[in-house]
């Protein structure tokens, strides 16, 4: 990607954020950019085009973010710390606006999204369970795949299920419990004592 068109991304995405997709037209786009509607479409074929780029950008971005976190540097429970710490991050840019006119917009693109991000999201759990067992701070006998499907679908069901306000799904605080809760239900002993030693930097 070039840096021209990572920077009409980078600036949309932000319209995007502050007014929804549905609302921004492609004269907003060229407006905000202080470009032609000409030169824009050099880019991009058409507003689809330009919300599928932003799309794919900000979701390969934040899921580099939550990969860099998955390293031989940090044990499989601090691994769970870090990646609570990013999605605490990401809430302050979550825009649930965005997330409906995708959804009722743009179907197609929602549904190809939400499984990207699931799937990353259940190969990231499993190989932190694989990697937590080795250390011997999880429990041996778990299904790490049953589990991890398990954590995927309780995070992103959240926001579709109505006992959830939009505050509590895009809390900080519903996320430490979240984690927590995770991580002593597939914890031994040990991970539990590692947990309550660390449990502050949640």
């Amino acid at each position: 990607m070039n840096e021209e068109l990572q920077n009409i991304l980078e600036k949309v995405s932000h319209l995007y954020l502050k007014y929804g997709i549905k609302s921004v037209t492609m004269d907003d786009v060229a407006r905000e950019l202080g470009i032609s509607k000409k030169t824009l479409y050099k880019h991009v074929k058409d507003k689809t085009d330009l919300v599928t780029l932003v799309v794919e950008y900000n979701t390969h971005n934040n899921l580099c973010r939550m990969d860099y976190i998955f390293d031989d540097s940090r044990n499989a429970i601090e691994e769970l710390i870090e990646v609570n710490r990013g999605i605490k991050t990401m809430l302050k840019d979550h825009s649930p606006t965005i997330e409906y006119d995708m959804k009722k917009y743009y179907p197609d693109l929602f549904h190809e999204y939400r499984g990207s991000v699931q799937q990353h999201m259940y190969e990231s759990i499993v190989k932190n369970i694989k990697k937590g067992k080795k250390e011997g701070f999880f429990r041996e006998e778990m299904d790490e795949e049953v589990i991890a499907k398990l954590h995927v679908s309780r995070i992103m069901g959240m926001h579709e299920n109505p006992l959830f306000t939009v505050n509590e799904f895009t809390s900080a605080h519903v996320f430490n419990e979240i984690f927590i809760y995770h991580i002593r239900g597939i914890a031994n002993d040990k991970g539990l004592r590692f947990l309550e030693q660390n449990i502050d930097k949640l």
